[in-house]
């Protein structure tokens, strides 16, 4: 019998979604499960957006443009302009949900071992998509003590090589939750000039950030502009995870046209998650405002209901919706199976 392909035999299984089994087990007992361990909102997708695919006249259900609908990329321009990013409608990719433009952006700047410098604990399916593009990452380990904070200067610097070729990050964090300040971002700004790095920013979750914190974009960043790409998603910011549009963005045209030939093969994202999307810009101004006074409801009564429980450190996420905790156990992952 043929063998499965190397890449496919090093390709890690998903550590969250391995332990559905167990859940759906627990389920089969009769037991009521509470889901704790997947990026899936339970704010219901607004109605606007439902609609909008509801009701479109489509009599034809045709390839888009590579790049995506070009109505759709240039209504993308004015809600990152409303941010204070400046691109243009072909700076913009339109993806199979931000998945795919971290698999551009990983394909698109680095060759076969080439290595990306990543602070952990980061999103688990960087590791997939980094097997997948045949790269390394090096992970620079943060700290819960401080709040997962960006890790010193140091051991960015201590871990540049030759084969480095980019930083990444995701701002605020999955899974921590934590929000990189001005300072921080001008700190990875200075690191991508010395050693002539691309920085990856995953900005899913760019709207949720709490306390009066503003969230600094590596788009913001003067300077590094042809260093820097944007990997976006509809999923978190409206609730729409099954949709999967996504957007892979940059000021680099050399990197945008080596993208564009990976978004060619694939041929087109997907029209009606397009549709979607497009809509979705659409929403009125205070439907962040409503959905973050909830997250910050919720996150308010988890911290303060962890850190009560003897044993427990829970820092305070300054965005997104996870949070991550210190436990009094052995095995991280015998304790999640045995929830």
């Amino acid at each position: 019998m043929p063998n499965v392909s190397l890449r496919g035999d090093m390709m890690p299984s998903s550590p969250i979604r391995k332990l559905v089994p167990y859940a759906e087990q627990a389920k089969k007992r009769g037991v009521k499960v509470y889901h704790l361990n997947i990026g899936q909102p339970d704010i219901v997708t607004p109605k606007l957006i439902m609609d909008a695919v509801r009701n479109c006249n489509i009599t034809i259900l045709e390839y888009s443009h590579s790049a995506g609908f070009e109505s759709y990329r240039e209504k993308l321009t004015a809600y990152y302009k409303h941010l204070s990013i400046d691109v243009t409608k072909n700076q913009i990719i339109v993806t199979t949900g931000g998945s795919e433009a971290i698999q551009f952006a990983m394909m698109s700047c680095l060759d076969p071992h080439d290595e990306i410098i990543i602070p952990e604990p980061f999103y688990a399916n960087y590791n997939g998509f980094a097997v997948a593009a045949q790269i390394k990452i090096v992970p620079i380990t943060s700290s819960i003590e401080d709040g997962f904070k960006l890790p010193p200067i140091e051991d960015f610097e201590r871990n540049i090589t030759p084969r480095t070729k980019a930083i990444m990050i995701c701002n605020p964090n999955n899974p921590t939750g934590y929000l990189y300040s001005a300072q921080e971002m001008e700190v990875l700004r200075d690191i991508c000039l010395k050693h002539n790095l691309f920085l990856f920013s995953d900005e899913a979750y760019k709207e949720f950030c709490y306390d009066n914190q503003q969230h600094i974009s590596a788009m913001h960043l003067k300077g590094l502009e042809n260093h820097v790409i944007l990997m976006d998603t509809i999923s978190k910011r409206y609730s729409a995870c099954g949709g999967r549009i996504g957007a892979f963005i940059t000021k680099n045209a050399e990197v945008y046209d080596t993208a564009m030939k990976f978004a060619q093969a694939r041929l087109s994202p997907p029209t009606f998650a397009q549709i979607a999307g497009e809509a979705a810009i659409d929403l009125p101004a205070d439907y962040f405002e409503e959905v973050k006074v909830e997250y910050v409801k919720r996150r308010d009564l988890l911290v303060k209901r962890l850190n009560q429980i003897p044993g427990v450190f829970c820092p305070n996420p300054g965005g997104a919706f996870y949070a991550m905790a210190k436990l009094p156990v052995e095995s991280a992952e015998d304790f999640c199976q045995w929830l």
